[in-house]
């Protein structure tokens, strides 16, 4: 655990991460060179793991469920499938 002005960034740090920022914005907001540092700041508590994994309990309803398109042959093929 840090201690001094570290628990200050590592606060920060894991405040963002919780809220949802991603690691790399927290990265350059925290000034690090490597990823890898910024995620050895990044703890979540066990209460955000929880309500992370509660995401997989609910299925999306078909309105708010998106297609991954990765190229034009996906496209077509969905466009098949409507016709």
């Amino acid at each position: 655990m840090p201690t001094g002005v570290h628990i200050l960034r590592h606060t920060f740090c894991s405040h963002l991460a919780m809220q949802g920022a991603p690691g790399k914005a927290i990265q350059e907001l925290a000034g690090h060179q490597e990823l890898s540092v910024t995620q050895g700041y990044m703890h979540l508590s066990p209460d955000m793991l929880g309500s992370s994994i509660r995401l997989l309990d609910s299925r999306p309803r078909p309105h708010e469920r998106g297609d991954i398109v990765g190229d034009g042959l996906h496209v077509k093929r969905k466009l098949n499938r409507q016709n």
